[in-house]
């Protein structure tokens, strides 16, 4: 009887585990685990054994007359290099059309002008980690009654700043003055990167978009904000996500104007293979094949022809960084040419890069200008190396995913377009996903309103369903 009753439980233990093998494999868990905030100090030296100052201080950007006198110095003695005959901007930036870009720097661009312009939003520094954050906080002009604004921090990228910005804040804190109606109003936080624009550039190695993220969160709470939304395109998207991922019963909604997956499986490279082919079996849409299609030219050759400067910045970046922080006529032709290729590739076919077809030059010089006189360019560059030294694929963070609500606006002249059916693997919960009509890289700057009517609609959705509830 002992014998039988043994044999009935190994009997049922096996069982168990094969059920358990079967639930295992079929009904795979949800990954619920979140990525460790990043307690770094960033400052110089050891951290001090004293309480930081937590002090938030308003801020002005002001350039002195030396630094102006420094700077038409430097561009009165630029040395120019003769292009070749008809190779508009296939060569990187045209040197006859920044020799016009350098005149109208010269004789026309008026910084002092822009200055106001920068300082119409309040923008305020604090310390958190041992760095000066730099940030610019825009509460809504109006409310109706009962209404509460929704903070909405929104992070920029590189070779962007803070004030990439600044045309689509009026659309989300005062979206009625707009034609965007008054149900969902915001209170616009949009933080410098530390190591761009105003913050302070990190002292120490191993700063990277999760640090940024953790150091974002505490700004956030510092600001009294226990919920919120996020938004953010290029490395701001990178830092948006790993918000969600460190704090996602904080983080009310991410929405992204680009997507990064990093964790590529064998369904991706099937996918690669056949998409083109049978779309349907892998979720693509006609816009994803229109997009990703043929691979070989609008994924393998734009990342061979493209990236080049994202090697030299994850491997080596205060080398060229010397040079471009030393010249501002440099500085401009390697940021130029990113706001030419990244709004349109086609753009490399004009001689003029199609810099001023979407955007205005006192727009491009005013950014330029914000990495100019900071001295910034070294230290944003190096955000490349913090994040790639690793490896791509790596890192805790990529192989997370992400539980919060998330809105997708896939802009037509992204470098890379990522279909939906590969975000969802990395997002689990995408409730807003939009082929956007137009516009590229920079779409705050470039189709502001296109981008804010794109958040309006999934906070709409969010708070409707109350979505971030059910996370």
């Amino acid at each position: 009887e002992f014998c039988s009753s043994l044999a009935g439980i190994m009997l049922l233990e096996v069982f168990l585990v094969l059920g358990t093998l079967l639930i295992y494999f079929f009904f795979p868990k949800k990954n619920e685990e979140t990525l460790p905030f990043k307690d770094g100090w960033w400052g110089r030296g050891q951290k001090p054994v004293t309480k930081e100052d937590s002090s938030i201080r308003p801020f002005k950007v002001e350039t002195a007359e030396e630094e102006l006198s420094d700077l038409f110095r430097r561009l009165d003695q630029a040395r120019f290099t003769e292009p070749l005959e008809n190779s508009c901007f296939h060569y990187g930036t045209n040197s006859v059309h920044l020799r016009k870009v350098v005149s109208y720097w010269k004789n026309q661009f008026n910084w002092k002008k822009q200055v106001e312009v920068l300082n119409k939003y309040p923008q305020f520094k604090t310390k958190i980690q041992g760095i000066d954050i730099h940030f610019v906080h825009v509460k809504p002009p109006r409310l109706p009654e009962g209404q509460a604004a929704k903070p909405l921090l929104m992070v920029h990228g590189w070779p962007g700043s803070f004030y990439e910005f600044y045309k689509i804040i009026p659309l989300l804190t005062d979206p009625a003055s707009h034609g965007l109606g008054d149900e969902h109003i915001f209170e616009v936080i949009c933080p410098s990167i530390p190591g761009y624009g105003f913050s302070e550039a990190p002292h120490k190695q191993d700063f990277n978009s999760v640090s940024a993220a953790s150091v974002f969160y505490e700004l956030m709470l510092k600001l009294g904000f226990n919920e919120f939304y996020t938004q953010g395109g290029d490395a701001g998207c990178l830092i948006c996500t790993n918000l969600a991922q460190i704090a996602p019963s904080h983080v009310k909604g991410l929405h992204l104007n680009m997507v990064l997956v990093s964790k590529l499986g064998l369904s991706h490279l099937l996918s690669v293979l056949l998409g083109r082919y049978f779309p349907g079996l892998f979720g693509f849409q006609d816009e994803d094949v229109r997009r990703m299609f043929p691979f070989l030219k609008k994924w393998l050759y734009k990342i061979l022809s493209e990236f080049g400067y994202a090697h030299i910045q994850a491997t080596k970046p205060d080398t060229v960084g010397c040079g471009l922080n030393d010249s501002p006529v440099g500085l401009a032709a390697y940021i130029l040419e990113k706001f030419s290729s990244w709004t349109d590739m086609e753009f490399q076919n004009l001689e003029d890069g199609g810099l001023e077809r979407k955007f205005s030059l006192d727009d491009l010089l005013t950014n330029i200008m914000i990495y100019w006189v900071s001295g910034c360019i070294v230290s944003s560059m190096r955000f490349y190396k913090e994040n790639l030294q690793k490896g791509i694929g790596t890192q805790k963070h990529e192989k997370l995913t992400v539980q919060v609500p998330t809105g997708i606006a896939a802009f037509p002249n992204e470098i890379l377009h990522i279909p939906q059916a590969w975000a969802k693997k990395k997002y689990t919960n995408i409730v807003s996903f939009h082929f956007m009509p137009r516009g590229g890289h920079f779409a705050a700057l470039e189709e502001p309103e296109l981008l804010a009517k794109d958040i309006l609609q999934f906070v709409d959705k969010v708070e409707k369903e109350q979505l971030w509830k059910k996370k």
